[in-house]
């Protein structure tokens, strides 16, 4: 039976020290941003992690290093660079608020991050776990996280009944987290027990089917010993999926060079693929059919193989629709909403995830 305040219980004794030793005999080990102290690369993991797999992340994050080695190669970039190399790893406002961090680091606090979970707090795109994690991790701040992982892990100990749709139940387990950082920690304990919390998440009390049995704090765990862990995190404002169809002008010609070219629109700063490059966009054929001047009637519209595109919350069913032009051919009602791009630019454009390989394959 779940307890929705376990504030008012002891909180499970020897919690800290476990997660260590387990951390440091079990814990994952060798990923790219481990073993550093610099935090303009634990920022830059972390924002990259954010609701994104590791095995996703780890190339982004390499390509990311090698183009910009520090925040102010990162605060020099220019935003199409940044949204480029973001490209196909979504939720593309974090590449963007990850620049205007940079530059606010670097014109503020002569980039150098601030060394608090306050000062880290206030920076853009920084949130509390974030800016627990640099502090943890870099400057050993006596902090916990928060994330997903930690959630669960937390919530399944306590067997907290709090839900966590609800501002004030998020901050009881927030002060609980906080709790159960070890009061004096020794050495590298802060980050072996934030990357610990971490690990356990990630790799054994996972969403299903958790490896109770390989958990070093099973022993401790509520909801482990009710058989109730499938019943946390408590969340019950959870977001259903939508579903959107979507068409898709692609719109081709032949530049002299002999290269495709194609017509490409930034989308506007708000909504799905804020800021990237993108070929026309429109809610049904009819829309489309009707922006199309009428000298381009004439030429032929062909319907490509529609493509399925999961998003967290939404699921777009997308039409492309293919318009060859002549190579002197002008869009003179989309001027001021795009440009051409060689087929040879796209690399160096933030595209999105499924338009990147649709024009390649064409």
């Amino acid at each position: 039976m779940s307890r929705a305040a376990p504030a008012a219980e002891p909180l499970p004794s020897g919690f800290a020290q476990a997660l260590i030793r387990w951390q440091r005999a079990h814990g994952r080990s060798g990923l790219p941003w481990q073993g550093t102290r610099d935090p303009y690369v634990v920022w830059l993991s972390e924002i990259m992690l954010q609701q994104t797999q590791v095995s996703a992340v780890v190339p982004y994050f390499h390509r990311f290093l090698q183009r910009f080695p520090d925040v102010h190669a990162l605060a020099a970039a220019s935003e199409d660079e940044v949204l480029s190399l973001w490209s196909g790893l979504g939720y593309y406002s974090r590449a963007r608020n990850l620049q205007r961090c940079a530059q606010l680091v670097v014109q503020e606090h002569a980039g150098e991050f601030p060394r608090s979970v306050e000062g880290l707090a206030k920076l853009p795109g920084i949130g509390q776990t974030t800016a627990a994690a640099i502090a943890a991790f870099c400057f050993g701040e006596k902090v916990s996280i928060l994330d997903g992982n930690v959630r669960r892990v937390l919530t399944r100990l306590m067997a907290f009944g709090g839900d966590q749709s609800n501002v004030a139940a998020q901050r009881a387990l927030w002060n609980l987290a906080q709790k159960l950082v070890p009061a004096d920690p020794l050495g590298d304990d802060m980050t072996a027990y934030t990357q610990g919390l971490m690990d356990l998440g990630a790799t054994v009390c996972t969403r299903t089917r958790p490896k109770c049995l390989h958990c070093p704090v099973c022993e401790m765990c509520e909801a482990r010993k009710s058989g109730t862990q499938a019943q946390f995190p408590v969340k019950t404002g959870r977001t259903l999926k939508r579903h959107e169809s979507w068409w898709l002008l692609l719109v081709r010609r032949q530049h002299p060079s002999g290269q495709a070219q194609w017509w490409l629109e930034r989308r506007s700063a708000n909504g799905i693929w804020a800021g990237l490059y993108c070929p026309p966009v429109y809610g049904s054929e009819t829309a489309l059919n009707s922006t199309l001047e009428r000298s381009l009637l004439d030429q032929q519209l062909t319907a490509c193989e529609a493509i399925t595109h999961q998003l967290t919350h939404r699921e777009l069913r997308l039409q492309p629709m293919l318009l060859d032009l002549p190579a002197t051919s002008t869009l003179s009602s989309f001027q001021e909403n795009g440009r051409w791009a060689l087929a040879s630019e796209l690399g160096d454009l933030g595209l999105p995830a499924p338009i990147r390989p649709l024009l390649a394959g064409l």
